[in-house]
């Protein structure tokens, strides 16, 4: 994982406990998962259609949002992109569409 990412990890964890007056991230947390997850799918919608216009900044603007945002929201469940890096490296290799069918569905949360 490259330094900046974490740095940016290791900000994430030390604000966990901050005041959410004063910090973003602080207030992120206080939100809870679900504002977290619905603030991810804003950040990734804006990366969608950033993407279909000819300005690379301004996709690369939008799509260091949705990296942010994703990492909060795995901090806020206590897992970190080391996670996320391990679980790529499984599945590489191996054909997109065998390891999607050997996925199935994912729970939904009201599936416990």
């Amino acid at each position: 994982m490259s330094d900046i990412l974490q740095e940016v990890e290791a900000v994430l964890a030390a604000r966990r406990g901050a005041d959410p007056e004063s910090s973003y991230v602080a207030s992120l947390y206080a939100r809870g998962p679900a504002q977290i997850a619905k603030k991810l799918g804003e950040e990734a919608v804006e990366t969608a259609i950033a993407a279909q216009y000819p300005d690379d900044a301004a996709l690369v603007s939008e799509a260091a949002d949705v990296v942010f945002h994703l990492l909060v929201l795995l901090a806020d469940r206590g897992l970190a992109l080391a996670d996320v890096e391990r679980e790529l490296a499984r599945r590489f290799g191996v054909s997109g569409h065998a390891e999607k069918a050997a996925r199935g569905q994912p729970k939904q949360p009201d599936e416990g």
